[in-house]
């Protein structure tokens, strides 16, 4: 793991928090404290993936990246980022949402259903409603859920992206013959 460190026009690529820690210490116009530098190295050591930027003066940060990059020139052409192994899986389950395919599916879709307390105050709960239906995609099934939810729920419930994590659905057979 490396670091970018960045502070206006003044940059670096470090491999380690000694390293960066002596970069900022570099720069006058940051007011390295003790404090600031305690919370740099666990900032550094940790599991920690997303950006972290902190405070020299009002409205005057500088920014700390981890990266795989092995270089500044790979950093800036961005061949080093994180991808999620996750995300082609869920692509592919997402193409599948259109997907013409007649027969009944099980939808399973977790919503934010508000009811009326007994203050007479509307609150949002999480719902879960599932439901058997024959449609022709799994994105008609989705469609079929939330509609059938409208009709009977508060206006104000707020139904999930059928993209979403918040809904799922599985194929359960074709439609027999009559």
């Amino acid at each position: 793991m490396n670091y970018y460190l960045r502070y206006f026009d003044d940059e670096t690529l470090v491999s380690s928090p000694d390293e960066a820690i002596e970069f900022l210490a570099s720069i006058p116009e940051i007011n390295l404290t003790p404090e600031m530098e305690a919370d740099v190295r666990e900032y550094l050591e940790s599991d920690v993936i997303y950006p972290k930027r902190y405070k020299v003066r009002p409205r005057i940060y500088f920014i700390v990246i981890k990266t795989e990059a092995a270089s500044m020139q790979d950093f800036k052409e961005k061949k080093a980022l994180r991808h999620d192994t996750n995300s082609s899986a869920k692509m592919s389950e997402q193409s599948r949402l259109n997907e013409e395919n007649h027969g009944w599916y099980e939808g399973r879709l977790d919503f934010k259903r508000v009811v009326i307390n007994h203050n007479g105050k509307c609150e949002y709960r999480d719902t879960t409603f599932v439901a058997q239906c024959l449609a022709n995609s799994a994105m008609d099934c989705y469609n079929r859920i939330v509609n059938h939810l409208k009709s009977r729920v508060d206006s104000r419930s707020q139904f999930p992206s059928a993209k979403g994590k918040n809904f799922n659905y599985r194929f359960l057979g074709e439609q027999p013959q009559v």
